[in-house]
C-alpha cells in the first residue's frame, strides 16, 4: 500500500508531503513514476512530493495519514532507513 501525509514540510518556497510504500521500494517507485515524479525525489525510503501532486497521487490511490503514522508505518514494514550523521563515528 502506499501512503502519504498532507504537504504540510515547508522548503525551497515550497509544501512538501513524504509518500512511502509498506510494502517495497519497488512499488514506491512504480506509485512515482506513474505520477511523473521523478526520481531525485527520492529520499532513503520516501519520497519527498511537492503540494501541486498531492491530489493526484490520493486520487490514484495514496492512503492520507499523518506525518506520525508515515514513520509507524515505515518502522513497522522494516522499510525505514534511517540518516547517517557525518559526525557520528562509524
Amino acid at each position: 500500500m502506499i501512503y502519504i501525509d498532507p504537504p504540510i514540510w515547508p522548503g525551497h518556497g515550497r509544501l512538501w508531503s513524504h509518500m512511502i510504500s509498506d510494502v517495497s521500494y519497488e512499488e514506491l517507485h512504480e506509485f512515482a513514476e506513474m505520477l511523473e515524479i521523478p526520481r531525485r525525489a527520492f529520499e532513503r525510503d520516501h519520497y519527498d512530493v511537492i503540494e501541486e501532486r498531492h491530489p493526484p497521487a490520493v486520487e490514484a490511490g495514496a492512503v492520507l495519514v499523518s506525518s506520525r503514522e508515515i514513520v509507524l508505518l515505515l518502522h513497522a514494514s522494516g522499510l525505514r532507513r534511517r540518516k547517517v550523521s557525518r559526525l557520528r563515528p562509524r
